[in-house]
């Protein structure tokens, strides 16, 4: 009997529709028929061009599992590279402030009074390492006389002895030649120390001078060409050259063109805007749920020329400050990737994926759903044809503010309209398709409700 019925039920259904288009079909013999209602709008390039529409792609997401952090991104302790004066000088700049700088580029020029003590140091000693020199080479000549003239003698006095004369003054001549060898060894070994006491002298003296032009030492000591003249690369310098080891943005001039300062005084710092990493504030609360935190992103603001979309992965630590009054914790995270809104000082999101056992579903931007009425809509960008959208009423989940989870009518490969859904909303309002009760059938046609 229940079987009946239902098939009676469906038979009057039918039969009214088959009513309806038999009179909609008599009221158009008379005059154009209107056409048909459907849950499809067009968006032609034009149409896209003047509203601003932007689509957002569906993602799979573990919206009930989400922790949002707000914070902003600062720059890392090693982004900011400081150049400051080694020697007093006059300082000669060579770049002006906010330009991008390169490893070698020339950062500014000084000339220092105290250049010329250091050059004249390292003259003093090359010139103490020579003399030196000559005096090993003496002494080791008078050593090798005087063993040379000692073993004549002995050789002398060796003649003599076999045949049986004896002299005095001979043997006395080789005593007193066997009795200089210490003194002349320690004359020897004197003129060692004076060499190596020049050559750390001159060595501390290239090591300073290297310090403050900044070149290395054996660069120094090499021999250049000089109008003709070979001679050391330091005796060549009169300005001493700074230039950049680090890349990066001139943040700051601390002293002006032609300033004099002394040393140590700040000439400049240098920035490198990719060594940024991004500060947020999270609930004390929140530590328990926070896990590992591997799964982390940081997501740009709700701001007009942001794709919303448009996250970077993040590696996080929690941070050594915590706030009592404000039972928050620091949560410290460095982006994997740079995007052009990474910058120091703008404010952004942290997504931290908490500990959970459920997956992730389909979601779209909170901002891509309006509401119409008691009812909630969003656009979906027909996959047959990228110049119209599908009107969906939302089979809404769980919301948290920024994303919500679309239970029914998506797929992972849609698109939703994100800017410019509620001017799709007031259109199809305007074209009369939800004016009047009715349902859409299953190929997209709406089908109207008799008064």
């Amino acid at each position: 009997m229940t079987v009946r019925l239902v098939l009676l039920f469906l038979a009057i259904s039918l039969l009214g529709c088959d009513d309806r288009a038999v009179k909609q079909s008599a009221s158009g013999s008379t005059e154009e028929a209107a056409a048909p209602a459907t849950n499809r709008i067009d968006i032609p390039s034009t149409v896209r061009s003047n509203l601003g529409i932007t689509f957002a792609n569906v993602e799979r997401r573990r919206v009930d599992s989400t922790i949002r952090v707000p914070g902003a991104f600062e720059l890392q302790p090693l982004a900011r590279h400081e150049y400051r004066l080694a020697l007093p000088g006059t300082v000669h700049l060579e770049v002006d402030q906010y330009l991008r700088v390169e490893p070698g580029d020339l950062l500014y020029r000084f000339r220092s009074p105290q250049w010329p003590e250091l050059q004249h140091e390292i003259i003093v000693g090359e010139q103490d390492i020579e003399s030196a020199q000559a005096e090993i080479e003496v002494a080791r000549a008078r050593i090798a006389e005087a063993e040379d003239r000692a073993s004549i003698q002995r050789e002398r006095l060796l003649s003599l002895t076999e045949a049986e004369i004896r002299n005095a003054d001979l043997e006395a001549q080789i005593a007193e030649l066997e009795a200089s060898l210490p003194r002349l060894r320690a004359e020897l070994r004197q003129a060692e120390t004076k060499l190596a006491n020049a050559e750390r002298t001159r060595e501390h003296a290239l090591h300073r001078a290297s310090a403050a032009t900044g070149i290395p030492e054996d660069l120094l000591a090499a021999n250049a060409d000089e109008e003709g003249i070979a001679m050391p690369v330091y005796r060549t310098i009169d300005w001493i050259e700074v230039r950049a080891t680090e890349p990066g943005v001139v943040e700051m001039l601390a002293l002006t063109d032609g300033a004099f300062a002394e040393a140590p005084s700040l000439v400049l710092s240098t920035v490198d805007p990719s060594k940024v990493r991004f500060r947020a504030m999270a609930l004390q609360s929140d530590l328990a749920r926070l896990g590992t935190m591997e799964d982390s992103r940081i997501v740009p603001p709700s701001t007009a020329g942001i794709p919303l979309n448009d996250a970077v992965s993040a590696s996080v630590t929690v941070g050594l400050e915590a706030h009592p009054e404000q039972r928050t914790v620091t949560l410290l995270a460095t982006p994997a990737d740079g995007r052009a809104w990474i910058r120091p000082g703008v404010s952004a999101f942290l997504e931290v994926v908490a500990e959970t056992t459920g997956g992730p579903a389909l979601a779209i931007p909170r901002a891509a759903v309006v509401k119409d009425g008691i009812t909630h809509v969003f656009f979906r960008r027909d996959p047959g044809d990228p110049n119209k959208a599908i009107r969906v009423e939302a089979d809404m989940g769980i919301d948290d503010g920024r994303w919500v989870v679309i239970n029914s009518g998506i797929s992972l490969t849609d698109e939703v309209v994100l800017d410019g859904a509620f001017e799709l909303k007031l259109a199809t309002q305007q074209g009369g398709v939800m004016q009047k009760g009715g349902h859409f059938h299953a190929d997209g046609t709406f089908h109207a409700e008799d008064d």
